[in-house]
């Protein structure tokens, strides 16, 4: 059985091997890996109350960690209440198949709701055909392409 829950301290060390993987799938290992600096500070911001970022991972029985989500809370120009943003998904390889990506989904539908939020969205790239088939269950594709441009 699967359990979702929030991320805690002592996680850090489980966490990490997720993340890298959830990197290494968008390109981001060896020398374009992101800097230490950003996984720490990304980690200490998941344990603060202050901010509006998120972390939940999925379990096993044996307390080991099968994936990761991370997600943020923003304001919108078409809405009223804030919409969350999940950017982060990452199902360990060996767990995919089991639930996991569908329970972490969940929850953040379910944090949303709890945080007054009607709209939770992400983005994933067009080749990911795999993790497409579940998002395709669980959501709409609205048809958006992403742009993007690193400011100097």
């Amino acid at each position: 059985m699967i359990q979702v829950r929030s991320i805690r301290p002592g996680d850090r060390a489980a966490w990490q091997p997720l993340w890298d993987g959830y990197n290494a799938f968008y390109g981001r290992e060896g020398a374009t890996a992101l800097p230490a600096e950003i996984s720490d500070t990304s980690f200490a911001r998941f344990l603060d109350p202050a901010e509006p970022v998120h972390a939940l991972v999925a379990e096993d029985e044996q307390g080991r960690l099968l994936g990761l989500v991370h997600y943020l809370f923003h304001r919108s120009t078409t809405r009223i209440e804030p919409v969350c943003y999940l950017q982060d998904l990452f199902t360990a390889p060996e767990a995919r198949g089991q639930g996991a990506g569908r329970a972490l989904i969940a929850a953040v539908y379910a944090a949303a709701h709890e945080a007054g939020t009607r709209r939770v969205y992400w983005h994933t790239q067009h080749g990911n055909t795999t993790a497409r088939a579940l998002y395709d269950r669980l959501a709409r594709h609205l048809g958006f392409i992403v742009y993007s441009h690193d400011v100097a």
